[in-house]
């Protein structure tokens, strides 16, 4: 007679869901299934989790919800407090388990996590795919190499790929097994870890996440490449937090959209936003060092300014805090503080503002984003820093300086983005909302503005800043040449 298969579900935070969860529907197909979640002090403690406030906040709020999805199946999330490496051994050693599955992440120090675990665990130890749509190394150039540029990456997955529909959940799962007694920890909230409770935050959860999705089929992704560099306007999919945190697979994003949408114009623009994070993630794994140094050597040792004297610590703080006097870089940031979310296209601006006219490290500018975005998620995050400072992988290039105030006239035509981050400035004609520095006396009375008063004058001279930086760029790399 055959001994029961008891198998350990470890839900990791990037994986909340119970649709398109292989580790899940493999465990309850072959016998008994713990649903375990490690409460790990690396995230958990409270000094830890003031330093991503919005992050932990959309995470407590996933947990609850897969909590009660897991319950609502025929089982029940354990949690655990522990440090992972010793935690996960240890249950499996007294639960009497012969499997524990996961999901692989990407990142350095995960790897290095389950490199450990699996020295302790062996073959009991199994990872699966479902964090990325391609397994790492897959998608190759024709030598074999891992891909430097964005487009052949896109093309190749998409010619020699195949991209399985995304699994359903279990119907049902097997009630938790009996276990010994063993210490349970309660599901940490926002109160518990000393953080206040962010009410701009987007919600968490599984059924969160699929009606942000269903929202954004059903009224914009039909016009997404049109619609989605436009900060005033909702046409972007807001899934960004949800693709970090598994509460929705990237599979189900990439096949409802195409059934949504059909093999047009507006899937491809979509698709290829899905493609871009694959391409970051992809990136990451064959070069873990980037989240210590840029990608391009040339940029190895570049002049940035640190945050050392007085003089770039004022500016570093008018950008962190929105009063750069450029309303479109001000906008971004107030945005990023109020919300944890900043618009795609905001991003590059303010991110370019930071790099080329203030000439600021990139590394400052990518851990501020990290602390505060809902959606701050290691490979991407460094992907678009990179990119926007000329350095990373298909980055732009490093002579292309965003001109905060023409972005914002294309991207923001009628002011409203300004206007709903830069209240100060909501009376300004569209005409000279981007750049209010420019406009008559009488404008600016008009509407109650005040240079250096009720808004920051510039902090930088755009056409001087743009120049140093591009003399000080051509100087620099252009040194071995």
């Amino acid at each position: 007679m055959n001994a029961t298969k008891r198998t350990i579900v470890w839900f990791r935070g990037k994986d909340l869901r119970i649709a398109d969860h292989a580790p899940l529907r493999f465990a309850a197909a072959r016998g008994e299934v713990i649903p375990l979640f490690v409460v790990d002090p690396y995230f958990f403690a409270p000094e830890r989790a003031e330093k991503l406030p919005n992050r932990m906040q959309f995470l407590i709020d996933s947990l609850d919800s897969l909590r009660r999805n897991i319950a609502a199946k025929g089982s029940e999330l354990v949690l655990v407090a522990g440090k992972s490496t010793e935690v996960v051994p240890k249950l499996a050693q007294q639960w009497s388990v012969d499997k524990v599955v996961a999901h692989r992440w990407t990142e350095p120090f995960a790897r290095e996590r389950d490199r450990r675990i699996g020295e302790a665990l062996g073959e009991r130890f199994v990872l699966f795919e479902g964090e990325t749509i391609a397994p790492p190394e897959s998608i190759r150039s024709k030598k074999g190499t891992p891909f430097a540029v964005f487009s052949p990456f896109g093309k190749t997955l998409r010619k020699t790929f195949s991209i399985e529909r995304p699994i359903p959940p279990p119907k049902e799962l097997p009630p938790l097994p009996s276990l010994p007694p063993f210490e349970r920890a309660e599901l940490p909230t926002v109160e518990s870890l000393g953080l206040s409770r962010n009410e701009n935050v987007v919600s968490g959860g599984e059924r969160a996440a699929r009606d942000r999705l269903q929202r954004f089929l059903k009224n914009y992704a039909a016009d997404y490449q049109d619609l989605r560099n436009r900060m005033d306007l909702d046409g972007t999919s807001r899934l960004s937090a949800d693709l970090k945190f598994g509460t929705l697979s990237v599979r189900e994003a990439w096949w409802a959209s195409f059934d949504a949408l059909g093999d047009g114009d507006a899937w491809f623009t979509f698709s290829n936003e899905l493609l871009w994070r694959e391409f970051a993630y992809q990136s990451l794994w064959d070069r873990p060092t980037l989240l210590r140094e840029p990608f391009r050597a040339n940029f190895q040792g570049f002049p940035w300014r640190e945050l050392d004297c007085d003089e770039n610590r004022a500016l570093w703080e008018a950008w962190c805090t929105g009063h750069t006097g450029y309303p479109i870089v001000d906008a971004a940031a107030r945005q990023l503080l109020r919300e944890g979310f900043v618009h795609n296209r905001a991003r590059m601006i303010s991110a370019s503002f930071l790099t080329k006219h203030l000439r600021i490290h990139y590394r400052h500018g990518e851990a501020h984003y990290m602390k505060h975005l809902v959606d701050g998620d290691w490979a991407s995050n460094n992907m678009g820093w990179q990119w926007s400072a000329g350095c990373g992988c298909d980055a732009q290039p490093y002579f292309r300086v965003f001109n905060p105030m023409s972005q914002g006239a294309k991207f923001d035509p009628e002011g409203d983005y300004v206007r709903k981050y830069v209240p100060e400035l909501k009376d300004l004609p569209k005409k000279h909302i981007h750049a209010p520095f420019d406009a008559p006396e009488l404008f600016l009375l008009e509407a109650g503005v005040t240079l250096g008063k009720t808004y920051p004058r510039p902090v930088v001279d755009h056409k001087t800043a743009r120049e140093a930086f591009l003399s000080t760029a051509k100087s620099y790399l252009k040194r071995d040449s």
